[in-house]
């Protein structure tokens, strides 16, 4: 399978965080995130491991560790069944992996 051009592929609301899959399989899960400026998606625990990477944009990233401010370029892995959370900054697309094992 080729997908051409992920970024194009995330969809922003001007009212909520989006989520788009891009491909799924059994053993992952692709997704691109996209938040607007000011928009949150509250810390909350998820029963799979994801590793996010930032396309454009910068954010508060919230985990077991605690909050980490990431900008275009940078990346995180949270473990399953932990805390997470993403408070945008500046318009923000996130290129997702999650553990398809849940």
């Amino acid at each position: 399978m080729y997908i051409k051009d992920i970024i194009s592929k995330g969809k922003f609301f001007p009212d909520r965080p989006n989520k788009e899959d891009i491909l799924k399989t059994d053993n992952f899960n692709i997704v691109v995130v996209c938040l607007e400026k000011g928009q949150e998606i509250k810390p909350h625990p998820e029963p799979y491991a994801v590793f996010f990477f930032v396309i454009e944009g910068s954010g508060i990233f919230t985990s077991e560790d605690g909050e980490k401010e990431l900008s275009k370029g940078d990346s995180i892995f949270m473990k399953s069944d932990k805390i997470r959370g993403i408070k945008c900054i500046e318009k923000l697309s996130i290129l997702g992996v999650q553990d398809g094992h849940q």
